[in-house]
């Protein structure tokens, strides 16, 4: 099992829109296979920044979703909207 961390920053004033898209992607993501839970956390008192916090089966997983055709489809409404690209950290139990 493996834990996607995925950091983004948001253009101010387009966090509502933002969180629509991403809605639209995690409800994608949870018919990927592997996938097993998902969560959006907004950092306190920076209201432009998001943590997505998923969990995949094994690394595979996440690399099937991560260059499938269905999170292309989704990102394509969410990366306009972010300043800068976004982080992606992988974590597995040592």
């Amino acid at each position: 099992m493996i834990k996607v961390l995925i950091r983004r920053r948001i253009m101010p004033g387009l966090e509502e829109e933002y969180d629509l898209a991403a809605r639209s992607a995690m409800r994608a993501s949870i018919n990927a296979s592997g996938f097993i839970a998902g969560e959006s956390l907004c950092e306190r008192h920076h209201p432009d920044r998001r943590l997505l916090i998923t969990q995949w089966r094994d690394l595979a997983a996440w690399k099937a979703w991560q260059q499938g055709p269905e999170r292309e489809r989704v990102m394509q409404h969410v990366l306009p909207l972010l300043v800068e690209d976004e982080e992606i950290s992988l974590f597995e139990h040592c």
